[in-house]
């Protein structure tokens, strides 16, 4: 199986969430969380938090991560792992693979007209939510 990794930030205050504004398909023009792939030998913490830095300068000592939840894809051969954490100081986060947007924590995440992932975003903060996660 293919593993990818969606990292949700949200903001010290848990207000905002970091969203990115995809450049390339899949979902080209659609805001998603940040993410990326695992690498074979990777354990998934530790390609949660490469993937936050590489596209986002958000580094391990800025945030704690929690592996919440995993998607599998059995036909497509492929598991999304979740991870959400709160950041444990303000940050402005850069990077140059996406733009990079802080959102209101109360958006509508299953129009997909806005946001990638066919409504799977919207089911993943609903579960932070209903689980008190952040």
């Amino acid at each position: 199986m293919r593993r990818v990794n969606l990292v949700v930030v949200f903001s010290s205050n848990g207000k905002k969430v970091l969203m990115c504004k995809r450049r390339k398909d899949p979902y080209k023009g659609l805001i998603n969380f940040v993410g990326g792939k695992c690498l074979a030998d990777e354990d998934g913490y530790k390609a949660a938090y490469r993937e936050l830095y590489e596209e986002t300068g958000i580094s391990r000592s800025e945030i704690d991560l929690i592996h919440f939840m995993d998607m599998d894809y059995y036909l497509d051969e492929l598991t999304i792992e979740i991870y959400c954490g709160k950041l444990k100081v303000e940050k402005e986060p850069y990077g140059t693979e996406n733009e990079l947007i802080w959102l209101d924590r109360e958006q509508d995440y299953f129009n997909t007209e806005v946001f990638a992932g066919k409504g799977n975003l919207g089911h993943i903060m609903a579960m932070i939510d209903t689980n008190g996660i952040m």
